[in-house]
């Protein structure tokens, strides 16, 4: 099993067969038999406002990744990771899903159980937007766990100043989230949609963390379609059959 983590090299390489659109001639011709597995990353979320580590130069508050997002950082500094969190939960308040959230709820419905979402993001845009089919492969900002007790349960409250703790053992409560070096949640449930699907869409991700940028590799091995849209190249630009360039609000709603 993969533990999450970070590609920092870059491939200029790219399949020279590779299609390539427009966000404006782009379709994506679903029969009644086909199976949908979407993956989304960063990049849709961003669109609504919400700032990712790439954006940012890798650094929140002068602190990098390491620092806020790992099991280390938060054995060193807990309240600093709370902190960061807190941050996080109060700017997806703010946010609102944008067009593409809607298009890929829109799509659902069409699709029903023939639609797997699976994001990398933690935020709750996706279920705002309408979305119910929707796998956290990364946790979700809305849930925390107890260390010792390890059930996640749903909140949102700010930990700014105080480090919450569990009120039945006393230890200590963390954001339900998959940090760097951990395992992503259900990775088995995951590839089952993959091993069923027979079209895979990658909305907005880089293409650098594993074990999600290695999805169309799977894919590609078992003759699936694979399409990417965002608005640059992620790093695995190779494996894709499609890449449309665009915004997911730009590209998605006329899909379909």
């Amino acid at each position: 099993m993969y533990a999450l983590r970070l590609h920092r090299g870059f491939r200029a390489v790219v399949r020279q067969t590779m299609k390539r659109g427009r966000a404006d001639n782009c379709r994506m011709e679903l029969s009644a038999e086909d199976r949908l597995f979407v993956l989304t990353g960063a990049g849709i979320s961003a669109e609504s406002g919400l700032a990712t580590f790439r954006g940012s130069g890798g650094l929140w508050n002068g602190h990098r990744v390491e620092e806020v997002a790992t099991p280390e950082a938060w054995e060193a500094n807990p309240e600093l990771v709370w902190r960061f969190y807190s941050m996080r939960r109060r700017d997806a308040m703010a946010a609102q899903p944008n067009a593409g959230h809607r298009a890929l709820a829109k799509v659902e419905e069409r699709l029903g159980e023939r639609f797997y979402l699976c994001t990398q993001n933690v935020d709750d845009l996706h279920e705002r937007a309408g979305s119910q089919r929707v796998h956290h492969m990364h946790g979700r900002l809305f849930e925390s766990r107890c260390e010792r007790c390890a059930v996640p349960f749903v909140d949102t409250a700010l930990y700014e100043s105080v480090l919450p703790m569990c009120e039945k053992c006393g230890h200590a409560v963390r954001p339900h989230i998959v940090w760097f070096g951990e395992i992503p949640l259900d990775m088995d449930g995951i590839y089952a949609e993959l091993d069923r699907a027979t079209v895979v869409l990658v909305v907005g991700t880089s293409g650098s963390v594993y074990p999600a940028a290695g999805f169309v590799s799977i894919a590609n091995r078992r003759r699936i379609r694979t399409m990417y849209v965002g608005p640059e190249e992620p790093l695995n630009a190779h494996a894709f059959d499609d890449i449309v360039l665009g915004t997911a609000a730009e590209v998605l709603p006329g899909l379909w």
